[in-house]
């Protein structure tokens, strides 16, 4: 009689058959989260408003838009929906006294649980109209991609509108084409007015679509490439802008890369498939450079997190903090702040020379010298990638970008140890 195999070990293989590629990119995402948690500039509105959500609830004066308003009035929807799902964790942290960081972790890990689950959808669909292997390409690209499950966590408008693409695609292979028109309708008018360059052509492409012959993936690459184009034109441009169309020139390469694989041991085709696994791992090594970058990209965060390390002390007395406008865009929020005796400002207009007359006890600020203070320590940032003739080929270069300052008046600052300046 043939020996059954455990109950476990079959519900184990069931779960990495129907989850095993959401696990991989899970875990991908989660790890970009912990070795890079902070946020910039460009995230500001949804992630103190994700703070104050969670930390002054209907305390509305306490929030920090009230101060900092923005030049563009933005909806709250995406920070409430990932706050409202954090909270229960964030509650608990609260309880054990942990620091505000680590609920900074809280939120991206459940923005990334959102955006991921719409990706999970639309790969089903990708399973569904093209096949096994097209499904498992496409997830190993964008897995060796850096930016879009980098992003994938980051609670910019770009990627709060960025899940409901996710599902106006997965709609859109489906074949559902109101629904695809609801979710980007949504996207446009609550998250990103952009979004209308990419309805516009799907729109089109639906409307179309019945009377030209169908090409499978064609159909679905012109009108997102459209979108693209049509970005290119803005005179402003980043990735972010344009992250959404991503997934879709993913199944398109997936296509390629499987059927190159399916053919892999004939002879025309044995070289392409070399050519293939060398441009994943040109692709694998290109993410890990920009990680190494990105992991130097938020000197402001790294000056706060070592001044309360090396500022610590037992005392009773405030000490109040100035955040000058480059280090708070880069990497500074509420998250980051600690509990009493540390204080925070970030007013702004203050001239260099008008610091030595206020009473701040240190300052977070991008200027080396500051009449009055003393220079304690400088954090490096990332300054510029340079090409070298050996190994590495690339190297990365750093400068100092944030300088931390003392009163001078302070003798506890004074006469304490610190590394000091360049």
């Amino acid at each position: 009689m043939a020996p059954t195999k455990p109950a476990s070990n079959e519900k184990s293989s069931e779960f990495f058959r129907n989850y095993g590629w959401d696990v991989i990119l899970g875990t991908i995402a989660s790890f970009y989260v912990i070795m890079i948690p902070y946020t910039k500039v460009e995230e500001s509105f949804n992630v103190q408003a994700m703070h104050d959500m969670l930390y002054h609830h209907h305390h509305i004066n306490n929030y920090d838009h009230l101060d900092f308003p923005g030049v563009v009035p933005r909806t709250f929807m995406g920070a409430l929906l990932a706050s409202i799902l954090a909270s229960p964790v964030v509650f608990l942290m609260h309880c054990l006294h942990m620091p505000k960081i680590y609920s900074l972790f809280a939120v991206r890990l459940v923005l990334g649980c959102i955006i991921l689950s719409t990706l999970r959808f639309f790969r089903i669909q990708v399973r569904r109209k093209f096949g096994y292997h097209v499904e498992a390409f496409f997830v190993i690209l964008t897995a060796v991609q850096f930016h879009l499950l980098f992003y994938s966590t980051r609670p910019l408008p770009n990627i709060l509108a960025f899940g409901l693409v996710n599902l106006a695609y997965s709609f859109w292979f489906k074949g559902n084409a109101l629904a695809t028109l609801k979710c980007l309708t949504f996207a446009t008018i609550v998250f990103r007015c952009d979004t209308l360059l990419l309805f516009a052509p799907i729109g089109i492409e639906l409307l179309l679509a019945g009377m030209l012959l169908d090409r499978r993936i064609l159909r679905y690459i012109v009108p997102v490439l459209s979108f693209v184009l049509l970005y290119s034109k803005l005179p402003h441009k980043e990735l972010r802008f344009v992250i959404s169309s991503v997934p879709v020139f993913n199944v398109s390469a997936a296509i390629t890369a499987s059927r190159i694989y399916i053919n892999r041991k004939k002879n025309v085709w044995r070289e392409l498939y070399v050519m293939m696994l060398g441009s994943l791992l040109i692709s694998l090594g290109c993410s890990i450079m920009t990680f190494m970058a990105s992991y130097d990209n938020y000197p402001g965060a790294y000056a706060l997190r070592a001044l309360h390390e090396k500022g610590a002390s037992n005392c009773t007395v405030e000490k109040w903090v100035h955040i000058d406008a480059f280090t708070a865009m880069n990497g500074v929020s509420r998250f980051s702040e600690n509990k009493y005796p540390w204080r925070y400002s970030k007013e702004e207009g203050i001239a260099l020379e008008e610091y030595r007359f206020r009473n701040f006890t240190y300052l977070l600020n991008e200027h080396s010298y500051i009449d009055g203070f003393k220079c304690l320590f400088a954090v490096n940032g990332f300054y510029k990638a340079r090409l070298q003739a050996g190994f590495p080929p690339i190297v990365l270069l750093k400068e100092p970008k944030v300088f931390v300052h003392g009163n001078a008046r302070d003798q506890d600052i004074i006469v304490s140890a610190w590394p000091g300046c360049p």
